[in-house]
């Protein structure tokens, strides 16, 4: 009995164990068939948006590595398309709440001006003329009437009520027919605006909304703290200019895509509000700077937590660039052109008439005649690229043009300094040698035509008997009127075209080609060549007209005997390695194929220039040996002839080539003392000294 009762109770505990592990089961198979439902639902309402990883732009240094453009964080705050509210209503509400949160917290000036193509308070608007005299924005409005599926020629007031119906700023009643407002007149003319800036830009899953820009702490951490779920900080590499005011026309700016360069690039993977170089070496290199966005997709609770974010695309930085110039000689020479057309304007006021009172404006240049690397590139005047914007309406209606880069588009006549390459022409071609001697008369007799020497027009003097040396020291025209009469137009323009006058230097930034005189060009611009012609071409005048760096190229072919491509490039190098992975080679364009001894000779005779001729007063005791030549452009009777300069150094083995123009500087001489503080700032590292300071 007693055994039985034992056993009875085992069955009951191995009952009971049994049922427990059932249940158990029941459980766990609940949980991973029946519960799998639960799961899904919970996935199916989770939602992903991307967002686009913004890539760093490379930054521009100079030859020494010394940093000229770098990048600066700004913080913005975005709103995100993925995350915005249905609806018209919830939407705007949505713009206003962060809006209102943004000027909270302190950051009312840093909200964008939505882009608005009409003027006037709402809803009296009218369509604005200046938005409209913009090619891009010309071209955009009609992209986005298009994609409104709206008539090109749709009326203002059509337009508008359309646009005030599609953002829900009002409805219609059927009841009354007529449409009622759903906002205050200020919030609805802010919807409206931003409203429109969105479609502008085209807003989108890959294209947030920036409602303010370069926020600071304070503003940024009151905004996160309302948790609204489109809120998104995004970051820009803006440009800081390391040294403000220089280098302005050779860095360039940066700024959004132009609606003419849209579709390009579109092709080539950027976003249409991408920022891209747009002038300078920005726009030039930009396939080195400009890097590859990244792709972040971001997983959302229906209550707008994010339960993850996941690189989908990795982004990768931009290239950063070595220019040729050196900083330290660019500052020089800028500050350098400034001051010498500053004093030249100041010591000619009140004396005779076109002496230089109306000297203002100029350019230089210097290169390395081995390579055609170009060390510096002044214009003047010129302008800061970190208020370029504010100031740009004052630059573009500025009579002296301080936005042209001079150096590169501005066109002058050369006169005495083309003399030296005439005179190497004359020398290889065997129309002279250097032993012949022509005797200045002061009035050179071409039968009607009688021009006559410098030194005869200022003092009734002639240089008297001149071989090439002695004329290009005293710069006679008399001597060169002589050989450009047996030389011939044709072979003036040949050996001109030798030395890349007249044709592309190569530069990276563009530049103009010039103007070489032939009668070719007369008759292209009406005019007749004249026999008289040739012989002003010879000293440098005519039709005649170059930049200053073709003047530096020019000077370097007769150095080197050979004609080398300019450029700004020096090398590209990996972020962040280090590496260089491009570095622009030495490119020779033509080779001067002269006959042994005639450049030596040229070269030697601009020795003299600048140790007893023209230059010596600007290099007397100067301890680097020099060569140059001076020029006295006539540019017309009711104004200053322009002044020019060229110039190389050392002698015995040239590093540096400089070419100054000073437009009105009345004097060539004046002109070395621009070239003497670029010799200076790059042979013997010495910063630029005022003029004043010198004397």
């Amino acid at each position: 009995m007693k055994k039985l009762h034992i056993t009875l109770r085992l069955c009951v505990l191995a009952a009971l164990f049994l049922l427990i592990c059932a249940a158990y089961l029941a459980e766990l198979a609940g949980l991973q068939v029946v519960g799998q439902d639960y799961y899904n639902l919970v996935k199916a309402e989770t939602s992903s948006r991307y967002v686009t990883v913004y890539a760093r732009r490379g930054e521009i240094y100079d030859r020494n590595g010394k940093p000229l453009v770098v990048n600066s964080e700004n913080y913005n705050i975005s709103l995100e398309y993925g995350a915005m509210p249905i609806g018209k209503a919830a939407f705007n509400e949505m713009i206003l709440m962060v809006t209102d949160a943004i000027v909270a917290g302190g950051g009312e000036e840093n909200l964008t001006v939505p882009t608005f193509p009409f003027v006037g308070t709402y809803p009296n608007y009218e369509k604005d003329p200046v938005f409209f005299e913009s090619k891009t924005n010309q071209i955009k409005w009609d992209a986005l009437l298009r994609r409104l599926e709206r008539d090109p020629e749709i009326s203002t007031e059509d337009l508008l009520e359309y646009l005030r119906f599609r953002y829900g700023l009002i409805e219609y009643d059927r009841k009354a027919d007529e449409y009622f407002e759903n906002y205050e007149t200020e919030d609805a003319d802010y919807l409206m605006r931003v409203r429109f800036a969105m479609e502008y830009i085209q807003f989108s899953r890959v294209q947030p909304y920036t409602l303010a820009e370069n926020v600071d702490d304070r503003t940024l951490a009151y905004v996160a703290e309302r948790s609204f779920p489109p809120f998104r900080v995004t970051v820009d590499n803006a440009r800081t200019y390391v040294y403000p005011g220089y280098a302005s026309h050779i860095l360039g700016r940066i700024g959004k895509i132009q609606a003419e360069e849209a579709e390009e690039y579109k092709a080539r993977g950027y976003s249409a509000d991408a920022y891209v170089g747009i002038s300078g070496a920005e726009k030039v290199y930009e396939e080195y700077l400009h890097g590859t966005d990244g792709l972040l997709e971001i997983v959302e609770d229906v209550y707008g937590n994010i339960v993850s974010e996941t690189t989908v695309k990795e982004p990768v930085a931009g290239k950063d660039v070595r220019l040729t110039i050196d900083i330290d000689l660019q500052i020089s020479a800028e500050d350098a052109l400034r001051d010498n057309i500053t004093v030249i304007h100041r010591r000619a006021a009140g004396q005779r008439p076109y002496n230089g009172e109306d000297a203002s404006s100029g350019a230089a240049v210097a290169v390395d005649p081995e390579s055609g690397e170009v060390l510096a590139m002044a214009s003047y005047p010129t302008f800061d690229l970190a208020d370029y914007g504010a100031s740009y309406t004052a630059l573009a209606e500025d009579e002296l043009r301080p936005l042209l880069n001079r150096a590169l588009f501005g066109l002058y006549t050369p006169g005495s300094t083309f003399k030296p390459g005439v005179a190497a022409g004359a020398l290889n071609e065997g129309v002279i040698t250097a032993n012949t001697i022509i005797v200045d008369k002061g009035v050179y007799d071409f039968g009607g035509y009688r021009p006559r020497c410098w030194i005869y027009l200022q003092r009734g003097q002639t240089h008297g008997a001149q071989n090439v040396v002695a004329a290009i020291q005293n710069s006679c025209n008399y001597f060169f009127y002589e050989v450009g009469n047996r030389m011939g137009i044709d072979m003036i323009a040949k050996y001109a075209k030798l030395y890349g006058l007249g044709e592309p230097t190569g530069i990276e930034l563009g530049e103009n080609t010039g103007i070489l005189a032939s009668p070719a060009y007369s008759e292209s611009v009406g005019n007749i060549w004249n026999p008289g012609n040739t012989l002003q071409a010879a000293i440098g005048q005519s039709d005649n007209m170059f930049t200053p760096l073709q003047l530096g190229m020019y000077i370097s072919a007769l150095l080197e005997g050979t004609r080398c491509r300019a450029h700004l490039l020096k090398e590209v190098v990996e972020f962040p390695s280090g590496d260089v992975v491009y570095e622009t080679p030495t490119e020779v364009i033509d080779v001067l194929d002269f006959r042994p001894g005639i450049l030596p000779l040229i070269k030697g005779a601009m020795k003299d220039v600048v140790e007893s001729g023209s230059a010596a007063r600007i290099f007397r005791g100067y301890d680097i040996t020099v060569g140059g030549k001076t020029g006295t452009a006539q540019v017309g009777d009711d104004r200053s002839a322009n002044a020019l300069f060229v110039g190389f150094a050392p002698y015995d083995d040239p590093k540096i080539v400089t070419a100054v123009v000073i437009e009105q500087g009345a004097n060539g001489t004046d002109a070395a003392y621009t070239a003497k503080a670029m010799f200076d700032a790059y042979l013997k590292g010495e910063r630029y000294l005022p003029l004043d300071a010198q004397e």
